[in-house]
């Protein structure tokens, strides 16, 4: 008999490759992020050790720049300690922060072992500029909690860096905190200053600052997964995102938010960094496109697009928030617009006014390297340029005006097609899928029409109560390759700033739209593991790590008012607890307060007056596809920085809906039905 070892081995070997799916690899993001280094060989105006704790040294002018350079020790701090002191000017402190205080710099992110957050901080005052709506003496605060140290105790050297643009933290070389000075210190002639000779062993007071240089890396540094990704650091997060596709490459350009709009004494200080990808598993950050270079600027959202065959991306100065209109140049845009019924194109270079209003960056190499123009084409602060697919360049004009505009150039002659439409106000976005034109209006607007209609001819979708809002604030929408749309935005967790998140779209052939996650970017995750093959009565499941994947089978009964609930616990059981609740006959989902004993109370939607983009409780309605049995995915996702845990839900592959749940670390989850199956529960730790 002829042996069958090998045939058998065969068979044995192909449903063990059947069986097994090749590994799953996390999204890379190579940042752009080094150390920076600090000239070694220049003269200090003043120096202090232990032995000389106190000095003097000759001021320079109120706007000159300045940087100390002082070596500490770092540690608890059981109370108040002063490390550095310039009277009037300069206070350098360590102290024992609030755990439960997030305020502006979410201190919090980063505790001790022990749960303390220990914290380092530069608090300088600063003197308004003149005429400007700033009116107060007011101190701006630097700082960071201790626990972002790869060595939160001992010897460390800190710089404190004032540009006169920006006030910024560097410890062991890195830039951990930075802001936007409003206004400049005041120096009198002869100035002293003191250390603390038991934590300062050096100080030295250099005028004018010295100029750090980044040094490169040969091998970038690599962050994980860019859904429900952050900028690196405690106070750091993304706010609007403006997303674009060129030559094979997806663009994501976001503002930039540290201290939830906090910084800049509360305007904002925001500018648009940027990432991009041509595969979506390796990412790269690349320098910001839109840095802010005076003290005037902070910017506003606005959109990438091509002009004259380059890259470039639209803005708003939002100078309005730091000088009264009438010190800036919108009365001339204005003006030149009501006797030309066009705008004009300026140099703000050449202008006696701050400048306000439209302008736009163009990317030297066509992916990133971009350079202001200093040209503003239009006296609305949030842009939003496009080609429109019959190749006309044309504007949604937000924020200071409204409607559509369309111009042979970018720079100027800007005419006004449509005035009533969009209505202004949120950053408006538009987008054409296959027979079907949109417009997206940044938190809650949302219009289509047939892509042959006339202008006038959209139709508000969200009155009908076929949105797609997930709880993302101001999505943008771009098409990819193979005719894939996705949608990206931030979810709030520290005021204007969150977390970023890329959802993929559908299209039905009655031209509305649904989401679902974009498979290329689901965080990998351990083997799953079945909690319950089926859900017959409440039915409580510990869980073992905080960030997790959990999927499971719905059945709907013959109940038309059948539900399900599934309900995220943590040590403080229903303090904060979380509801995720599901009506497959009613079609509609919620996030609600959770409740021990019931079911929450059914949340609004969007067309009922609900507030999806505030990403807390809300509902959603006109779900696809749940009559009949569907599946649920959800992914939640806690960090000490987010301070809770985001919520992300998938439903039937068709509608996705996100929250957020403050002081929520989820230990337990509940499942409840009425007349409603739930089976295959299962659950999968994210792979840390």
């Amino acid at each position: 008999m002829r042996p069958i070892y090998p045939f058998l081995m065969m068979i044995s070997c192909s449903l063990f490759f059947i069986g097994c799916s090749v590994e799953k690899k996390a999204v890379q993001i190579e940042l752009n992020a080094a150390p920076w280094i600090f000239p070694q060989d220049a003269p200090p105006a003043s120096i202090l050790s232990p032995q000389s704790a106190q000095g003097t040294f000759n001021a320079p002018p109120d706007s000159s720049s300045f940087t100390i350079r002082l070596v500490a020790t770092l540690g608890r701090y059981l109370n108040s300690e002063r490390l550095l002191y310039i009277p009037g000017v300069l206070e350098v402190s360590a102290f024992q922060h609030d755990p439960s205080d997030r305020t502006i710099q979410n201190y919090p992110a980063y505790p001790m072992p022990d749960g303390s957050v220990s914290v380092f901080q530069a608090a300088l005052r600063l003197h308004p500029l003149p005429n400007s709506t700033e009116k107060e003496v007011r101190d701006m605060v630097i700082g960071i909690p201790l626990g972002i140290l790869t060595e939160s105790t001992g010897q460390h050297e800190i710089v404190l860096h004032f540009s006169g643009v920006r006030w910024s933290l560097y410890v062991d070389g890195e830039l951990l905190d930075n802001d936007f000075p409003l206004g400049y210190p005041q120096w009198p002639a002869k100035h002293s200053w003191e250390i603390d000779p038991n934590l300062v062993s050096k100080a030295e007071l250099f005028f004018p600052a010295l100029e750090p240089e980044k040094t490169v890396l040969k091998t970038p540094r690599i962050a994980k997964d860019i859904q429900y990704w952050t900028p690196a650091g405690h106070n750091t997060w993304v706010g609007d995102v403006a997303t674009f596709y060129h030559e094979g490459r997806y663009h994501v350009f976001y503002l930039f938010d540290r201290r939830g709009h906090a910084s800049k004494f509360g305007r904002g200080g925001h500018y648009f960094e940027h990432l991009s990808t041509t595969d979506f598993k390796t990412w790269t950050e690349h320098e910001a496109a839109t840095p802010i270079e005076s003290q005037w600027e902070t910017l506003g959202t606005g959109t990438p697009f091509i002009s004259d065959g380059k890259l470039c991306i639209s803005y708003g100065l939002h100078t309005t928030r730091i000088f009264p209109k009438e010190a800036t140049t919108l009365p001339l845009l204005l003006d030149y617009y009501n006797q030309h019924g066009a705008t004009g194109s300026f140099g703000y270079d050449t202008l006696s006014g701050y400048p306000a209003g439209s302008t736009y960056s163009i990317s030297a190499d066509g992916i990133s390297q971009f350079k202001k123009t200093h040209t503003l084409f239009h006296h609305c602060e949030n842009p939003s340029v496009y080609t429109d697919p019959e190749g006309r360049l044309r504007m949604l004009a937000n924020y200071g005006a409204k409607g559509t505009w369309e111009s042979k150039s970018i720079e100027g002659d800007w005419k006004s097609i449509n005035p009533g439409f969009p209505p202004g106000g949120d950053c408006t976005f538009f987008f054409r899928w296959g027979n079907y034109d949109y417009v997206i209006g940044g938190f809650t607007g949302l219009w289509s029409k047939p892509a042959s209609a006339p202008e006038d001819g959209y139709t508000d979708v969200v009155k009908q109560g076929l949105d797609f809002y997930n709880g993302m604030c101001v999505p943008a929408v771009t098409e990819i390759n193979d005719g894939r749309f996705l949608m990206a935005g931030w979810i709030p967790m520290a005021n204007w700033g969150g977390t970023l998140n890329i959802h993929e779209m559908l299209q039905f052939p009655d031209g509305r739209i649904g989401t679902k996650w974009m498979e290329e970017l689901v965080p990998v995750t351990e083997r799953q593991r079945t909690l319950a093959d089926e859900i017959e009565e409440n039915s409580t499941f510990e869980v073992n790590d905080p960030s997790f994947l959990l999927t499971f089978d719905v059945k709907p009964g013959e109940d038309l008012s059948g539900k399900l609930g599934v309900l995220f616990l943590g040590e403080d059981a229903a303090e904060h607890a979380c509801e995720f609740q599901l009506s497959p006959h009613g079609k509609r989902a919620q996030y609600g307060q959770g409740s021990l004993q019931q079911f929450s109370g059914q949340e609004k939607t969007l067309r009922e007056g609900g507030f999806p983009n505030h990403a807390r409780h809300y509902g959603i309605e006109n779900l696809f596809d749940t009559d009949g049995p569907f599946s649920v995915r959800m992914f939640v996702k806690y960090d000490t920085k987010y301070g809770g845990s985001q919520i992300d839900a998938e439903i039937a592959g068709k509608r996705t809906m996100i929250t957020f749940c403050p002081g929520l670390k989820v230990e337990k989850l509940v499942f409840r039905s009425e007349d409603t199956g739930i089976r295959n529960v299962k659950l999968a730790a994210y792979e840390h």
